[in-house]
C-alpha cells in the first residue's frame, strides 16, 4: 500500500476543489462533440464492465474514474483501493450501466486511470528508494505537469507518496534565472517578491553557485534551489550554504533539481540537501496499463 487512503473520514479526494467535478464534464465533452455514432449501434440495454489491471503498479485516480461514469448514469463498485500494489491481471472494479453511457465514458477513464496510476508507481519507487537509503528529506514533484490534467497528476503524486511541490503559480513565489535577468540581480527579484508575497509566502531562489545562494539568502530567501550542480560539488555546496548561515542563526531549506531520475536519485541524498525535485515524476513516466470489457450477452 502506497499512502494510506483507508480512513473513510480522510481520503484524498477531500482535497479536490469544487471545480473538479466540472473539468470531468470537460473531458466527457471533448470526446463526443457531435454524434456518438458507436454508442447508435449499442443503444442503451443495461450491462456490466469489468475494469482490468494488466500490468503491476500503483492504483490512482479511483474518485475521477467513479465520477465519470455516474455523469453517465453508471454506477462503479470496486475492487481494490487508492494506493494498493496492483498484481496483474487483476479485477479492479465493476461498471454498471446502460452500455452506451459506458462506452462513452471508456476512453476517457482508462486514459486518465493509465496515467494517474504511472505517475503514482513512479512516485512510490521514489518513495521506497527514499526508504532504503534513510533519506530525511523531500522527494517532490515539480509544475512540469499536462495543461489542463495538472489536478489528476499531482494527486497521483500524493497516493505515490511524494510532495506535490507547489501546485501553481500562485503559491509559493520561485524566482528562477529569467526572473532574476529580468529584474537585474537576484536580491531585487526577492525584494520586489516579499513587498507583494506578504509573510505567508515562502521565496525560492534558482542559483548557480554558492555565491548565488548566499545573496538569495541574505536578501530574505526561504529556500535555495541550487539547481544542476553535478556529482560530489552538490553535497559540498549544500553543506558549506547550510552551515555558512547556521552560524548566522539562519535556518533555509536547500533544494537541489535538474537531471535526477530515479537511476540516479540515490547519487543525491545527504543529510544537506532538503528537498529533491524532479520533473521525470511525471515526463516520460511509464503508464499502468488498464482494460475495460463488457460482458457478452448470455
Amino acid at each position: 500500500m502506497a499512502l494510506s487512503n483507508n480512513n473513510n473520514n480522510n481520503t484524498l479526494s477531500h482535497l479536490l476543489p469544487l471545480n473538479w467535478k466540472a473539468k470531468i464534464t470537460d473531458w466527457l465533452q471533448e470526446d463526443i462533440p457531435s454524434f456518438d455514432y458507436g454508442g447508435y449501434v449499442v443503444g442503451e440495454k443495461e450491462t456490466t464492465a469489468i475494469l482490468y489491471g494488466k500490468s503491476e503498479g500503483i492504483v490512482a485516480g479511483i474518485p475521477f474514474f467513479t465520477e465519470i461514469f455516474e455523469q453517465l448514469g453508471c454506477r462503479v463498485e470496486w475492487r481494490v483501493s487508492e494506493g494498493q500494489v496492483l498484481q496483474p491481471i487483476q479485477i479492479c472494479a465493476h461498471v454498471y450501466g446502460p452500455v452506451r453511457q459506458i462506452l462513452i465514458g471508456e476512453r476517457t477513464a482508462l486514459n486518465m486511470m493509465a496515467r494517474c496510476s504511472g505517475i503514482a508507481s513512479q512516485a512510490y519507487r521514489l518513495h521506497l528508494l527514499k526508504e532504503k537509503n534513510g533519506f530525511q528529506g523531500v522527494i517532490a514533484g515539480t509544475r512540469k505537469t499536462t495543461p489542463g490534467f495538472r489536478m489528476v497528476e499531482k494527486y497521483g503524486m500524493l497516493v505515490g507518496g511524494a510532495d506535490t511541490h507547489r501546485m501553481d503559480l500562485s503559491s509559493m513565489i520561485m524566482l528562477k534565472d529569467n526572473h532574476v535577468w529580468s529584474t537585474g540581480s537576484i536580491t531585487a527579484a526577492v525584494q520586489k517578491a516579499k513587498a507583494v508575497g506578504g509573510f505567508s509566502l515562502k521565496i525560492e531562489v534558482e542559483c548557480r553557485s554558492e555565491e548565488e545562494a548566499d545573496e538569495a539568502i541574505a536578501a530574505g530567501a526561504d529556500i535555495v534551489m541550487l539547481d544542476n550542480f553535478e556529482g560530489n560539488a552538490l553535497k559540498v555546496a549544500a553543506a558549506n550554504v547550510k552551515q555558512r548561515w547556521a552560524a548566522k542563526g539562519r535556518q533555509v531549506l536547500v533544494e537541489c533539481s535538474g537531471g535526477v531520475t530515479e537511476q540516479n536519485i540515490e547519487k543525491y541524498f545527504c543529510d544537506a540537501i532538503d528537498i529533491i525535485s524532479l520533473g521525470s515524476m511525471t515526463q516520460g513516466v511509464s503508464f499502468v496499463d488498464f482494460s475495460l470489457k463488457v460482458q457478452k450477452n448470455a
